[in-house]
């Protein structure tokens, strides 16, 4: 199940949760286009700074990944039923550990990205809805094409559109790290789960093999 998210992941370099350079689209199909034009130029444009020095990637992400992605809810999600038997630290330091995970864990995948290319959905209007899901194609000529639907909530305060799942050839991104997660803080509590992604995130930044 890991290695279908890390092979989409590469190819979209999780284009979806990109950040553009100015004010983000308020509809969330123009949103996941504008970004993946941005992300792929950027991705190309820094390719040489990227093969030199893996860590980097990461810096990346942080820089342009994490202001739309809603990772505080992710985490919540993932939590679960177990908040109840969390402190407010227990939850800030989880979702701390959670949200550097999943930047490690986009950073791997980043390091295979290749001049894919993509197609977005055509908007389509959502009257009141709150969550939108917004079908990717991604096309990659060594490749069989890839359908990715990306999961997007609006803030009722701001307005704002932010990404909070994926799901790849059927399989949710959040569900996969609910029931694995999710699970663990069930058994081992979630200071021991949030030290484990802790430990997991200060290993060193690698490019993966591009035929892994």
């Amino acid at each position: 199940m890991l290695r279908i998210f890390s092979r989409v992941l590469c190819l979209l370099a999780f284009v979806g949760l990109m950040p553009v350079a100015l004010a983000a689209p308020q509809d969330p199909y123009q949103l996941i286009d504008v970004v993946a034009q941005n992300t792929f130029h950027r991705m190309n444009k820094e390719h040489a700074r990227i093969q030199q020095e893996p860590g980097y990637l990461r810096q990346v992400i942080r820089e342009e990944l994490l202001p739309y992605v809603d990772n505080k809810f992710a985490a919540y999600k993932v939590i679960g039923s177990n908040i109840k038997n969390t402190s407010p630290e227990q939850r800030d330091r989880f979702t701390l550990a959670f949200t550097d995970y999943i930047v490690a864990t986009y950073a791997d995948a980043l390091g295979k990205y290749d001049n894919q290319t993509i197609q977005v959905e055509p908007s389509k209007p959502l009257g009141d809805q709150k969550v939108a899901s917004v079908s990717v194609k991604v096309l990659d000529p060594a490749a069989p094409e890839i359908t990715v639907i990306f999961k997007l909530r609006q803030n009722s305060k701001t307005g704002e559109w932010k990404a909070y799942d994926m799901v790849a050839e059927g399989i949710s991104l959040l569900a996969a790290k609910q029931s694995e997660l999710g699970g663990m803080i069930r058994q081992q509590g979630i200071d021991k789960v949030s030290a484990m992604l802790e430990e997991h995130n200060s290993k060193p930044a690698t490019l993966p093999s591009k035929s892994s």
